[in-house]
């Protein structure tokens, strides 16, 4: 194709976990408890204060501060920008029910994500991801869906079997891979070889299979390319050229473009960074709209959610070892996997535990840096390195937040069939959490055991 974007700069590869290596950084302190919202730390010292034998691991859900997070990206963004929440950052159901009247509808990459989004009352359905199942795509023809993204032509043939079992016809955009592309970020999804999407020569031919079976619409296409991208003017620019590219490709692939989803990626910064400017993003838009009859889809996950979740494990050792100091937590990355694949660590608060059940001396570690390190039985799980602690003792309470974002849904659950974090309700007032990841004052699926849910107000 003759519509392609400037070429991309390659993203210099991570070490894994990244957090033994956290550029800039350094030794960072330790976050007290009053940094936290107060409903937060309470409920949790609470909980810690009333757990039997085993240890504390708790997510903590502020389900109105998404709902606030919707509401502002919806009163920012111009009316023509259609607001699709990427369930799979956080399926919460409280956290779904919160986000369903602020946004135009769920976007979902499984069956059980599509049941989640339903039970919220998800206003519609887009349906997105490489490898879905017969299972999910005969349910949303069945149930109604709004798009369905195809990755290759074998899965348009796909769609078209179940359009046809359902006797609909089913609305379908190709998701592109292109070969280049303005925008970086945590994770790229093209610009460069991945499994993502249909790569630019082969596009001709899946439209053309797009447009021949019966059942299917061809209405338009999908770029989702980065994750976590932080530059407004970037992201607006990535909006902007992908709808100029799709106007061209559909004039040259032969159907009439009715749908332009842009995909997801707005960012959400750590604590000291610069956030994204959720302003700016919304005027440059504005300033090129689309052209009429054509709809513009977003598909934030994290940015709408990650201020809404705190994950907490409680300490159960401390240790020196060969002149390193680790606490131990009774959670790591079988609950909270992402703290080990970010580029930049988050930070962790310490909330103290009065309770001591053992007769034993209590061990604690003072004025020192100390790695926090999950009870899986591999030197990777580390959730944090360089944490420089006032005190912090065996039954403590180590908090992350910004966890409301690829947490539970993206933990390596199954390892060591530990138990699942309790998952509890809270309602917030936003401070200065919030405000890191750029909100200021305004501001639950899947595989494996089901979590624990503690439904106290």
């Amino acid at each position: 194709m003759a519509a392609t974007q400037p070429a991309a700069q390659p993203s210099a590869a991570v070490p894994w976990p990244a957090q033994q290596w956290s550029p800039g950084t350094g030794a960072r302190p330790a976050l007290p408890s009053s940094a936290l919202p107060g409903p937060v730390a309470e409920r949790l010292r609470r909980l810690a204060e009333e757990a039997g034998p085993e240890p504390l691991c708790a997510y903590v859900h502020d389900p109105a501060a998404a709902g606030r997070r919707a509401a502002l990206l919806r009163a920012r963004l111009p009316d023509w920008a259609e607001v699709f929440y990427a369930v799979k950052a956080n399926s919460f159901p409280a956290v779904l029910e919160a986000l369903a009247p602020g946004t135009d509808g769920f976007d979902v990459s499984s069956e059980g994500e599509a049941a989640a989004a339903r039970a919220a009352s998800a206003r519609a359905l887009i349906a997105t991801g490489p490898g879905k199942t017969d299972a999910m795509l005969t349910a949303l023809a069945r149930t109604g869906v709004d798009f369905v993204s195809a990755e290759s032509t074998l899965e348009l043939h796909r769609i078209a079997a179940a359009a046809d079992r359902a006797g609909r016809r089913i609305p379908v955009v190709l998701r592109v891979n292109a070969a280049t592309g303005p925008l970086q970020g945590a994770l790229r999804m093209d610009g460069h070889a991945t499994q993502f999407g249909i790569g630019e020569d082969a596009l001709p031919e899946a439209a053309a299979v797009a447009r021949a079976l019966p059942g299917l619409d061809l209405v338009g296409y999908h770029f989702h390319v980065v994750s976590n991208n932080l530059d407004a003017d970037a992201h607006a620019a990535h909006v902007q050229a992908r709808l100029r590219w799709a106007v061209r490709a559909a004039r040259e692939h032969g159907f009439a473009l009715r749908v332009l989803d842009a995909g997801g990626g707005l960012g959400v910064a750590p604590r000291g960074g610069a956030p994204f400017d959720l302003g700016r993003f919304a005027a440059r838009l504005r300033a090129a709209p689309p052209p009429p009859g054509v709809r513009v889809v977003l598909e934030p996950g994290r940015w709408l959610v990650a201020d809404s979740g705190y994950y907490a494990a409680q300490v159960t050792d401390v240790k020196e070892v060969a002149g390193s100091r680790f606490a131990v937590l009774a959670g790591g990355i079988n609950h909270f996997m992402l703290p080990a694949l970010l580029e930049v660590a988050l930070d962790a608060a310490v909330v103290d535990v009065d309770r001591w059940p053992y007769a034993c001396p209590r061990p604690v570690l003072t004025d020192t840096t100390v790695a926090l390190a999950g009870p899986l039985c591999t030197p990777e799980d580390i959730l944090a390195r360089g944490i420089r602690v006032g005190r912090l003792r065996a039954g403590d309470l180590v908090v992350f937040p910004l966890a409301g974002a690829y947490g539970w849904e993206f933990a390596l659950r199954g390892f060591l069939g530990r138990r699942p974090p309790v998952h509890t309700v809270v309602r917030a007032t936003p401070q200065r959490v919030s405000a890191r990841s750029g909100t200021g004052p305004v501001a639950a699926a899947g595989t494996g055991p089901s979590p624990v849910e503690d439904s106290s107000r």
